[in-house]
């Protein structure tokens, strides 16, 4: 019985801690701005010397209030993410932003970010919204936001933003829980892969003819993210 006790404690303790370490690293200190210069290779960036830093890391230019061009993109969005990479400050803070603009009947399509929750609130126009749940019942849940409307994605799940309208742009503001998120768009990750999956093997996983296959692999699969 003690024994038993003892292996569900430690059962519990390993999930606890699986979780705990799941998403991005809790600060230790008030600010660990990045030092994308640092030959120290860590989880993240290293610490830039608290000493160095001034207001100019916690801050960017980034005109998220301007609209973004996407006139020049085959599915019609254009997704402007600050991360880490961009404001060095969001080391360690487990945070990043997103403005996203849809044209008229354009979508920011199904894709997933393996490091991060998102929360959206629409600032203009109308989008239908939606996510897929894990495997066996891949679940499709699904919505129309208005302007002011808030819409949560669940970390790693498949979902997308289109917008609906044919005469009329959206834009999206979306925070996300890493200070580098990651996105992966499933038909660039699927079939525009380098080097690209086999034919063979997405014949057999999608049920089609190895030619249509071929045919999606030879077409440009844009990346919307900017």
């Amino acid at each position: 019985m003690v024994a038993s006790s003892y292996f569900l404690l430690a059962v519990f303790l390993a999930l606890a801690s699986s979780q705990a370490i799941a998403s991005d690293p809790s600060p230790l200190q008030d600010f660990c701005v990045a030092d994308k210069y640092s030959p120290v290779k860590v989880n993240g960036f290293a610490c830039k010397d608290p000493m160095a830093v001034n207001a100019d890391d916690f801050f960017k230019a980034a005109k998220l209030d301007e609209p973004r061009n996407t006139m020049h993109s085959k599915v019609g969005s254009n997704v402007t993410l600050i991360n880490v990479m961009e404001l060095p400050g969001l080391n360690t803070l487990g945070i990043s932003i997103a403005r996203i603009d849809n044209a008229p009947l354009g979508e920011n399509p199904p894709h997933t970010h393996p490091r991060a929750t998102e929360i959206l609130t629409v600032l203009e126009g109308t989008l239908y919204v939606g996510f897929v749940t894990s495997n066996p019942n891949n679940t499709l849940f699904t919505k129309v936001l208005n302007k002011g409307d808030v819409f949560v994605f669940p970390q790693g799940l498949i979902h997308f933003q289109f917008n609906p309208v044919h005469d009329k742009p959206t834009v999206a503001l979306a925070a996300l829980s890493s200070q580098n998120p990651g996105v992966i768009t499933i038909a660039n990750a699927v079939f525009g892969s380098k080097p690209p999956i086999s034919d063979d093997v997405l014949a057999k996983a999608f049920q089609v003819e190895k030619g249509t296959i071929d045919w999606l692999q030879a077409q440009f699969w844009e990346n919307n993210h900017y």
